[in-house]
């Protein structure tokens, strides 16, 4: 029994039970993986997988329990590995981060201009993509901490902290006549063209209850993942546009002006989030204090212990 059995095994699940690509993703050969795998099952008795001819078909029960296992034993191995480095190479050593593109462009740049500044030997990799996607990389320990407003609490592997609180706000051209509307409506919204986020990205969810709950069907001319991009389109006139208020810079707007819409789709919160279990080096301490004054180490390690609180802004 050895960890490469136990990689093999991780990565068989991972990759849908298909062995090639799970011995591509491990820089190995098919055989060698299926070899690994059956010497394990033979070792504990019991099948992992069920087969049909030479091809993985599911997880059997005894299965599942090996896995719950494996998950613990990688973890801790993960774990010694970054306890080595904290106490090895003081203040070094690589930050991974899995954040959403409006949180990397708007938020991120500056706290991770200061703690390069303050740890100039730790190096930041940083991962973009959709919530589910920030979620995964930490489950999957491809990052230690992840940032984005929809999904990251729904995953019960992860520790999730509130960081911030957020509104969306109107973009219009300043011609526009709702420009110069003094008191914005939801109908008065659902009269134009919308061009506002993708369903997966940054606070869409609440835009489309808001909507819902009043019994309106917004005509969306155009869905992005960027908020420049949103922008962009509401200067070529598709429509106007629905962003995150904290990617909106007054020196970038063009004639564009905006108008808050906290009242009529309510507030959003931004939150971190570590994989249960995980060991945490000090700078990634650091770097959630950074991202919010509460997020105190005291506080991250109680969530990480399990302790219920309410942690809410």
């Amino acid at each position: 029994m050895n960890l490469h059995q136990f990689k093999f095994v991780q990565e068989a699940v991972r990759r849908n039970l298909n062995l090639t690509e799970a011995a591509k993703a491990l820089h190995t050969s098919q055989p060698g993986v299926s070899k690994a795998i059956i010497e394990l099952e033979e070792e504990l008795g019991i099948d992992i997988f069920a087969r049909h001819g030479k091809r993985l078909k599911r997880v059997t029960e005894p299965g599942q329990h090996v896995l719950k296992s494996i998950e613990i034993i990688m973890r801790e191995v993960g774990n010694l590995k970054r306890i080595g480095e904290q106490f090895s190479q003081q203040d070094s050593g690589t930050l991974s981060i899995a954040t959403t593109h409006t949180q990397a462009r708007y938020v991120l740049p500056t706290r991770v201009a200061s703690l390069r500044e303050k740890y100039p030997h730790v190096n930041i990799s940083l991962h973009q993509g959709a919530p589910d996607q920030v979620a995964q990389m930490l489950i999957n320990d491809v990052a230690e901490i992840g940032m984005a407003t929809e999904s990251l609490a729904k995953y019960d592997e992860l520790v999730t902290l509130p960081v911030y609180e957020w509104q969306h706000v109107l973009v219009l051209p300043a011609e526009h006549p709702l420009a110069s509307k003094t008191r914005l409506s939801l109908e008065d919204l659902a009269e134009h063209p919308l061009i506002t986020y993708h369903p997966s990205f940054t606070g869409r969810t609440r835009i489309d209850q808001a909507f819902a709950q009043k019994q309106l069907s917004p005509r969306i001319a155009l869905e992005a993942i960027d908020s420049d991009v949103i922008q962009t389109y509401v200067r070529l006139g598709l429509g106007i546009g629905i962003v995150a208020e904290m990617a909106v810079e007054q020196s970038q707007m063009k004639g564009l002006v905006t108008r808050p819409l906290g009242q009529l789709l309510g507030k959003n919160v931004a939150r971190i989030a570590f994989k249960k279990g995980a060991y945490l080096r000090n700078f990634v301490y650091e770097f959630a204090h950074m991202l919010s004054e509460r997020l105190t180490p005291a506080l991250i390690e109680r969530a990480m212990t399990g302790h219920v609180a309410d942690y809410e802004l």
